[in-house]
């Protein structure tokens, strides 16, 4: 396994799912993992106790990160436990599915708060924390932003931005010893993909699996393990890159 031992790193959105599975394989990795939560503090705090209860060190901050005063306090709580900021990963997102006829402005401000500003003001407050020594930021896009399906227009788009500023940050930022990549996961088995309606047996998993050259759904710990490697010192020559981790559906 990549070795992440001594680390410090923010997860956004780490209660469920890709975001929990990332906090306890980095933990277990040996980094020092702050598990945001924006509202299921029992969740998020089952994901720490799963990692304080194998040897790891973790704590659980609530913010919404669309929330500019809740942003600096969760870095204000991070440099407060730890001292310090090595790794970022924004996993947070709105999985907002509906044809182009429901979409509204609330909607669309709802997907893009948390999937595309929400990233950038948790980036803007991990630099300040990185400071000389530089850090590692992983964006956990989507296979949509590639691939759109119907009825994901608004996510696809703002995963596409997400994707965008990945690119565009890696090219900026370089030269500050920032590396900064996106994972794009494919159909993946989580509490998000059930609630869009990607649940099993139903028509849209069998879609998936059909297309999917691996023949199966993505399981968190799939997503998780390739951030691991992209957070550690084996990917020091790795940035600005779209990473699919998809069981090769999206094998573009």
């Amino acid at each position: 396994m990549s070795d992440l031992k001594n680390k410090v790193a923010v997860i956004t959105g780490a209660s469920k799912g890709i975001g929990a599975s990332i906090a306890k394989h980095f933990a277990a990795a040996g980094a020092k993992v702050v598990v945001n939560y924006a509202s299921s503090k029992e969740s998020a705090d089952k994901v720490v106790k799963a990692i304080t209860d194998n040897g790891g060190t973790a704590i659980a901050v609530q913010a919404d990160v669309s929330n500019e005063a809740d942003v600096s306090r969760l870095f204000e709580e991070t440099e407060k436990a730890f001292g310090a900021l090595d790794i970022l990963v924004n996993n947070a997102a709105h999985q907002g599915y509906a044809p182009i006829e429901m979409i509204s402005a609330e909607s669309f401000h709802q997907s893009f708060n948390v999937n595309v500003l929400g990233p950038i003001l948790t980036i803007q407050a991990s630099l300040k924390l990185f400071g000389e020594k530089g850090g590692n930021i992983i964006n956990i896009s989507s296979g949509a932003s590639k691939m759109p399906l119907p009825t994901a227009s608004l996510y696809s788009a703002s995963k596409a931005a997400l994707d965008a500023i990945t690119i565009s940050l890696s090219k900026e930022l370089g030269a500050k010893n920032v590396r900064i990549n996106s994972i794009l996961p494919g159909a993946t088995e989580t509490e998000g993909a059930a609630s869009a309606g990607v649940t099993a047996g139903s028509d849209y998993e069998k879609m998936f699996i059909a297309n999917t050259p691996l023949g199966r759904r993505g399981q968190p710990e799939d997503i998780a393990k390739a951030a691991v490697f992209l957070a550690s010192d084996d990917a020091a020559w790795i940035t600005g890159e779209q990473i699919s981790v998809s069981g090769g559906m999206y094998g573009f």
